[in-house]
């Protein structure tokens, strides 16, 4: 990219310190433009701070601050590369910023510095891809899956399937060079295998694309129930401070209150509704429809219900609808009613507070949150890696029947082809040429 752009790179509001970053081919020369004469920043030490300061037009100064110099290719976006650390205030950053821009910078676009660290080679799609998910990480868990993707894991194990893909395409590309060798029964049966390993490979990263989900967006949980069964107090005690209007009143809940919860590594997202009744009051209607919309599109459904009275309503499997379930039968520090003797769910008291615990156990049980299930769960790709996946996946089924069909291999070759383009955008590396030299590398064609 020949621009050199900036952005202000800490979040707005009052800190100690802002950091401002400027990147492209003329960085050294632009930021040297805005400092007192006789500083350049192509001759300060590389990766070292130094103190200087920025200065109007007029020579006057805007801030004291400290600059650090990165040479591209060693910067993060591969590029030459210069950080600024001024004083944190919502002014002194701006003025900064608007200080370079007048130099000749131009405003940098939103993630454009990942995208020329990707442009540059620096790194992958999915590296990419994991900076935003570390930077909105809720939990140690998605934390932890950020990070691996950042380390190019998720890169590194697509490329593995994608350079087999090639291999076998390579052996299909082959005869189509020499038709007068038509593909034997033996080596036919062999790709065929090397196919259907590979499907595995890729079922297996598809298998991981509900963790990511969850890990990014969270647990859509929805605390569902009639009026004044305990769903605004359940919620206060799971998140431990007052979030929700508490009252005796039926109705008080008329929205969705939403709130994030880290349970076990997992992040829960905790939707309080308006209790589900019949009402004359037209507000106490709409809150009771965006219950059913929330239910609609729950992960778990924490249903809610006072012990000390009497079944009222209670969700059958069909408005489950085959989401996750959890009875929450509330009040137990009181009396229980008969009703409730036999129903299998989980006592708390959201008074007291006991039971919570067990409550939290019963979510993580549900939603199979054991150390098994997600603690290796490193890779978890996200919805546009689950999209090539599929594609890739339905190309090679397409190349398996193909071949046991016995049809001629330039069909294979396409539907190999579309496989590995598929693969090949999970981390932006499509290069069709690159088939040409794994045949000739992988076979003496020319012996």
């Amino acid at each position: 990219m020949e621009t050199t752009v900036a952005a202000i790179a800490t979040p707005p509001g009052m800190g100690a310190v802002g950091m401002i970053r400027v990147s492209g081919p003329e960085a050294f020369i632009r930021v040297s433009d805005c400092l007192p004469d006789g500083h350049d920043a192509g001759s300060f030490p590389e990766r070292y701070a130094k103190l200087t300061r920025i200065v109007d037009a007029d020579g006057e100064p805007v801030d004291e601050v400290l600059l650090t110099c990165f040479q591209g290719p060693r910067s993060y976006t591969g590029e030459d590369t210069v950080e600024i650390a001024c004083h944190g205030g919502v002014l002194v950053t701006r003025r900064v910023l608007q200080r370079l821009l007048d130099s000749g910078i131009e405003t940098a676009g939103a993630g454009e510095f990942s995208q020329r660290a990707f442009m540059n080679g620096k790194m992958d799609l999915t590296q990419a891809e994991a900076v935003m998910d570390l930077i909105s990480a809720q939990t140690e868990l998605a934390m932890r899956a950020a990070h691996e993707q950042l380390k190019g894991r998720l890169g590194h194990e697509s490329e593995a399937i994608r350079e087999e893909i090639l291999g076998i395409a390579a052996h299909v590309e082959a005869y189509i060079d020499f038709p007068e060798e038509d593909i034997d029964a033996d080596t036919g049966a062999a790709l065929l295998e090397r196919l259907k390993l590979v499907g595995k490979n890729i079922t297996k990263l598809l298998q991981t694309a509900e963790q990511g989900r969850i890990l990014r967006e969270g647990v859509r949980t929805v605390i569902f129930g009639s009026p004044n069964a305990g769903k605004s107090s359940l919620l206060n005690r799971l998140l431990g401070y007052e979030r929700a209007i508490v009252s005796d009143v039926e109705g008080t809940t008329r929205d969705t209150v939403e709130e994030v919860l880290n349970l076990q590594g997992i992040p829960i997202r905790l939707i309080d509704t308006a209790g589900m009744r019949e009402s004359e009051d037209v507000v106490e209607q709409q809150g009771v429809k965006r219950t059913r919309d929330q239910l609609e599109s729950a992960d778990l459904i924490l249903e809610v219900v006072d012990g000390t009275q009497p079944v009222v309503t209670h969700l059958d499997q069909e408005e489950i609808g085959g989401r996750h379930h959890i009875l929450v039968v509330n009040k137990c520090d009181l009396a229980e009613h008969p009703d409730w003797s036999s129903a299998v769910g989980a006592r708390i008291s959201c008074v007291t507070g006991e039971g919570l615990e067990g409550l939290s156990d019963a979510i993580a049980h549900e939603l199979s949150m054991g150390a098994g299930e997600w603690g290796g769960h490193a890779v978890a790709i996200n919805a546009r890696h689950q999209t090539c996946l599929k594609r890739a996946q339905a190309a090679l089924e397409s190349a398996e029947k193909t071949l046991q069909e016995g049809a001629g291999a330039e069909f294979i070759s396409i539907e190999l082809r579309d496989g590995m383009d598929a693969i090949g955008e999970i981390a932006g590396r499509i290069d069709t040429e690159e088939l040409l030299g794994e045949i000739f590398s992988s076979f003496c064609i020319g012996k």
